[in-house]
């Protein structure tokens, strides 16, 4: 169940990724670069598509694992689904409608980002 989860969750936000990426760098280059939130929104985008790969990583390890290391990688992948949510969706917050105080809680995304590359090399060292 769960390898077919991170292989979705991991395509749907690459498609995400890219679609965002590219509506920031056409439709809404002027009104990013008026209010300074360019950088901002090529870190959410940059960091989410990271994310949908590590995502798609952790499927296929799943795949082929050991059950010692299968608990592991769930965690991690869940860790960086969370992540990718509460990280690049505080920053598009924060670019969509300019309320600063979002920026408090990009740092709990990024944590949980580190703790599922944490947990996947703990994963991998119990392999």
């Amino acid at each position: 169940m769960s390898t077919k989860f991170f292989l979705q969750s991991g395509a749907i936000l690459g498609a995400l990724g890219v679609a965002l990426g590219a509506f920031g760098a056409h439709a809404l280059r002027p009104t990013l670069e008026a209010s300074g939130r360019m950088d901002t929104f090529e870190t959410a985008v940059k960091y989410q598509f990271y994310h949908a790969l590590a995502l798609i990583l952790i499927s296929i390890l799943l795949q082929n694992t050991a059950v010692t290391s299968a608990k592991w990688y769930h965690w991690a992948g869940y860790s960086f689904l969370g992540g990718v949510i509460v990280f690049s969706g505080s920053l598009y917050t924060i670019c969509f409608t300019g309320i600063k105080a979002f920026g408090a809680v990009a740092p709990i995304g990024g944590t949980l980002m580190i703790v599922g590359w944490v947990l996947l090399f703990l994963g991998a060292t119990k392999q």
